[in-house]
């Protein structure tokens, strides 16, 4: 496999928002904070060539959607300088909701911090518009839809032209559903150990909405029998969804994620020229 053979991956819909993603996205957590994450082994953050070369190896592989969040660390500042030049040739997702300082998580859904953390991951990432910005959760999807009106702050800064689309990174059912009737895109947390929120990609597949993919392979917590490919069989199982847009996957090894998009291709059984 060579990279310059993998430019054409395949474009998904969200919805009607015009926004057409590439099947998986790139997440970019492991760029910005390793304190407090859920993977199996520490890591240093890469320095900015280390960084830049990861993303032009995304790019080659026909990657064309990163994943970002002011809980990401120092992610959406350093996307903000890396993407310097490039930053048309990149559709981004970013979130709001959650904090992380000092070592720890924090949440406010109000109008007033809604508004406060687009404009500033609006600066952070250097540019004018977010093209996809979710509610991120807590736990509490409902309460944090309907007590705050969070979904609707940020449906208005799409009116204004500041967001292209809007929707929820999800831990419940309950509010994938109903941020789904409000806004244009889930993220939802599909992999051989977790399933529960199927519904959610069942809605948005009957209701043309967008479902992102995050801990598909489990924070590198898949484990299988010996000899079998733990991304292959999560590939599998998450691309038979019809609803499924992209799936997000954070790594900071050329390698794996030259395979990952290799097993990807295979899985959705492109054109040989594509994955060869």
């Amino acid at each position: 496999m060579t990279t310059d053979t993998l430019h054409d991956l395949p474009r998904r819909a969200v919805g009607h928002t015009g926004l057409q993603l590439s099947p998986m996205g790139f997440g970019t957590v492991k760029l910005g904070r390793n304190q407090g994450v859920k993977y199996p082994t520490g890591f240093e953050l890469p320095d900015d060539r280390t960084a830049l070369n990861l993303l032009a190896e995304a790019q080659a592989l026909g990657i064309n959607l990163l994943d970002t969040a002011p809980a990401y660390g120092s992610s959406e500042l350093r996307l903000g300088t890396l993407l310097r030049g490039q930053r048309q040739q990149w559709l981004i997702c970013s979130k709001v909701g959650e904090e992380f300082t000092d070592g720890e998580s924090s949440y406010c859904y109000t109008p007033e911090h809604i508004r406060m953390s687009v404009e500033r991951s609006l600066l952070r990432l250097n540019t004018d518009v977010i093209d996809l910005m979710l509610l991120h959760s807590d736990g509490n999807d409902v309460d944090n839809i309907q007590r705050y009106g969070s979904l609707q702050v940020l449906n208005e800064l799409k009116q204004q032209g500041k967001l292209r689309a809007t929707g929820i990174s999800s831990k419940t059912v309950e509010g994938g559903l109903l941020a789904l009737q409000h806004s244009d895109c889930a993220m939802v947390t599909l992999n051989l150990n977790q399933q529960d929120e199927q519904p959610v990609i069942d809605y948005a597949a009957s209701h043309d909405k967008g479902i992102l993919i995050k801990k598909a392979l489990a924070s590198g917590h898949i484990c299988l029998q010996p000899g079998q490919d733990p991304v292959q069989a999560s590939f599998e199982l998450i691309f038979a969804r019809p609803g499924v847009t992209s799936v997000i996957i954070g790594t900071l090894n050329a390698e794996h994620l030259r395979h990952n998009v290799a097993v990807m291709a295979s899985v959705l059984q492109l054109p040989k020229s594509v994955i060869d």
